[in-house]
């Protein structure tokens, strides 16, 4: 049996158990395995009720998840939809920004790292273009890019880096 199993801590939780059966005292056995008795104690408590599974480490499924599909859904929302200037006061979102959104719509408190990789596993990016002010001139920017287009030597060539 213990040349059949690959894990290495399970091969340990059964000599351990191995000495026991032998007649070893527990704490004399648990101190031959490397391990404190109460330990050992557990291992022979799992082993008596699940048998050779029982030996193996368990795998923890980690924190629950703050936010539900739903929630993260409705967040991917917010963020596609951009924030309101008037209400959000700001014209672009931030991991701040949507972390206190957060904090008010869901009642939930997290960091801004958490943001970002939220943003990032709902393959959205944090890279976004300029934001405009409500108030631009279309026509004065218009009347600019022709007077400064690139390219273009200015009236009578003065203050263009020519040489005469």
């Amino acid at each position: 049996m213990l040349r059949r199993e690959r894990d290495g801590r399970v091969v340990r939780r059964l000599l351990a158990l191995a000495l026991i059966l032998e007649g070893h005292a527990r704490e004399a056995a648990a101190s031959l395995s490397g391990m404190q008795r109460q330990t050992l104690r557990d291992w022979v408590h799992r082993y008596n009720e699940a048998g050779l599974a029982g030996l193996s480490s368990r795998v923890s499924s980690g924190p629950a998840r703050l936010l539900s599909a739903d929630r993260m859904e409705a967040f991917r929302e917010l963020v596609i939809n951009g924030p309101d200037p008037e209400i959000d006061k700001v014209v672009r979102w931030r991991c701040v920004d949507l972390r206190e959104k957060l904090a008010g719509r869901f009642s939930v408190s997290v960091h801004k790292r958490t943001v970002a990789k939220w943003l990032r596993e709902l393959d959205l990016t944090r890279l976004q273009p300029r934001p405009f002010h409500p108030n631009q001139d279309a026509a004065a920017q218009a009347a600019y890019k022709k007077i400064h287009a690139p390219g273009r030597r200015g009236v009578a060539g003065i203050g263009c880096g020519e040489r005469h």
